[in-house]
């Protein structure tokens, strides 16, 4: 399973980026897949998920600036977001998770400046 996640950048406050992530050997409607974040000196957390039946869920912070959605065409998830905080800096990763493994991309670099 390869996830190659991609879209990360440098964009000011209140700005805008949608992150994509490809998967091969997976398919991402078969699986819940998610997007996680590291943001520097602290521990990865959790930021959206959507599973099999294309249920999303933003984690309560992030909601209404963040949206997790997927290309069952393109096998692809993507994370769109919204009035970027700095707060928001971090390395953003995608991640497949089924009842037997769970595989990680890797991670794409998200800046926000003040």
């Amino acid at each position: 399973v390869q996830l190659q996640a991609c879209g990360g950048g440098f964009v000011q406050a209140g700005g805008s980026l949608r992150l994509s992530c490809a998967a091969s050997g997976t398919v991402v409607n078969l699986v819940t897949m998610g997007w996680y974040r590291q943001a520097p000196g602290k521990q990865c957390e959790l930021v959206a998920l959507i599973n099999r039946s294309g249920l999303a869920t933003i984690i309560d912070p992030l909601k209404g600036r963040f949206t997790i959605s997927r290309d069952n065409t393109k096998n692809t998830i993507y994370l769109q977001m919204d009035s970027l905080k700095p707060e928001d800096t971090g390395v953003y990763f995608c991640r497949s998770i089924s009842a037997s493994n769970n595989y990680w991309g890797q991670g794409t670099l998200v800046t926000v400046s003040s």
